[in-house]
């Protein structure tokens, strides 16, 4: 068994390198290397912002979401892992129109406001990168140690090195080329696994019901998935380079829209899962992993397409991180050659992949990470409002951090247990922090801009 397992997970990583090398532009140049400028369909483009969006997270959060917080929340967190590809849809044309010759997040800010807030911005998206990226191979550390004999650290540097060869060779062109071969084989390999995971439903399940929780408790964690996972994938430099790779901003709108309804599908059914598992009474354990809980009594062979699912979704993910955040780097520093550009990528992995291997928990991390974004998302998006003004977005970046303190500090009347609150100890998602980060900044930006404009119309 142990043979055949690492005989199928070498296959399945060893064929997304073959993918990815195969990508590779001759002489392309660093232009290519981290855009693939206008070269992408909208289908291609669709397919791969699901594969660039789904990674070995959709095992744990959504089905622990659906057993323990039930439907509402699941609907909630489906719609916040979508909502950001139709933000792109509906905003990348335009940010296409402003900046033609664009490549990143930071010199859209750039555009928009100065090298001050770009600075800010690219921070704040790089901070968010690495945190999805150490998350995500810890997690297929987890899932091997779950579903095999394996040495997780194995498969974390195994998959590590073997997306490190077509990104740091291929560029941008080696991740796409990859994510339209894993979003087809993450679906068949997850429609597979649902199928024989559901065949444990017994034909009644009225005598287990889902835990009793309250519309309201169930709105806000749906409020608060939507806010943070929305807020925190605009700033995915990975999801911007795809602005610029479309053929035309028709085929970004509509590879867009693919992207967010197919993850839709893909983040209900796996939170559904979760819910089935609580409906037949497994023990889901503790912590609750659903998914996993569910597969326990399931034949033995499903650990193998079970463990190549997880591969595929963390492999996906993280080649696209890779190139984005080699690609931020190089937006940020004039001068860098593409040789330098496949060297920053792979430096920038080593620290990731050693704290990847410890095992520990970055949801923690994570929450402060999404919380850092919305209180930055509204003003680095109104860029395209031609009332916004640079100092609109100064004073709506540091009313939205100010509002994430707000609701803890006015509750506990103390600031310093504001700043707890808005760290999120014991990492529970709480709704307060972010609704106070995305309100403030937009009240402030928007009056800001329209005081300004206003000012400016007075002296002409």
């Amino acid at each position: 068994m142990l043979f055949t397992t690492v005989a199928a997970l070498s296959a399945a990583l060893l064929f997304f390198v073959w993918l990815g090398l195969r990508a590779r532009l001759v002489n392309g140049g660093l232009d290519d290397y981290v855009t693939a400028r206008n070269s992408q369909s909208a289908q291609t483009l669709g397919m791969s912002f699901l594969a660039s969006g789904m990674g070995g997270w959709i095992l744990f959060a959504p089905p622990e979401v659906g057993a323990l917080v039930g439907p509402v929340a699941l609907a909630g967190y489906a719609v916040g892992a979508a909502l950001p590809f139709i933000v792109f849809a509906f905003c990348g044309p335009a940010i296409r129109r402003l900046l033609p010759e664009g490549r990143s997040i930071g010199e859209f800010a750039q555009a928009c406001y100065g090298t001050g807030v770009r600075r800010w911005v690219s921070v704040i998206s790089l901070l968010y990168m690495l945190c999805f990226l150490t998350a995500e191979l810890t997690a297929i550390g987890a899932i091997t140690v779950i579903l095999s004999d394996l040495n997780g650290n194995i498969v974390v540097v195994a998959v590590a090195v073997t997306t490190l060869v077509y990104t740091a060779w291929g560029g941008l062109r080696a991740s796409l080329m990859t994510d339209r071969w894993q979003a087809w084989l993450l679906i068949a390999l997850l429609a597979l696994v649902t199928f024989v995971a559901l065949k444990r439903l017994p034909e009644t399940t009225s005598t287990n019901a889902l835990p009793s929780i309250s519309l309201a408790s169930s709105l806000s964690v749906a409020l608060t998935l939507v806010i943070a996972v929305t807020a925190a994938n605009v700033f995915h430099q990975g999801y911007w380079q795809r602005i610029w790779s479309a053929q035309d901003s028709s085929a970004l709108g509509r590879g867009a829209l693919l992207g967010g309804i197919i993850t839709v599908v893909v983040v209900a059914v796996v939170g559904g899962l979760g819910m089935a598992a609580i409906m037949i009474g497994v023990d889901t354990g503790t912590p609750p992993i659903p998914f996993f809980a569910l597969l326990r009594d399931a034949p033995g062979w499903l650990a193998i397409p079970a463990l190549v699912l997880a591969i595929t979704l963390v492999a996906s993910s993280v080649d696209t991180l890779q190139n984005a955040i080699a690609s931020l780097t190089v937006t940020e520093k004039r001068g860098i050659t593409l040789n330098q550009a496949r060297w920053i990528t792979v430096a920038l992995m080593a620290p990731v992949v050693l704290i990847a291997m410890q095992g520990i928990s970055v949801l923690r991390l994570f929450l402060i990470a999404d919380l850092l974004c919305a209180t930055a998302v509204v003003p680095v998006l109104l860029g395209l409002w031609s009332r916004m003004t640079t100092s609109a977005a100064v004073w709506g970046g540091a009313a939205g951090l100010l509002g994430a303190v707000a609701p803890g500090w006015f509750a506990s009347g103390s600031f310093s247990a504001g700043v707890l609150g808005a760290s999120f100890p014991g990492a529970i998602p709480t709704l307060a922090p972010f609704a106070g980060a995305l309100i403030a900044s937009t009240l402030v930006s928007v009056a800001v801009a329209l005081i300004s404009s206003g000012q400016n119309r007075q002296k002409n």
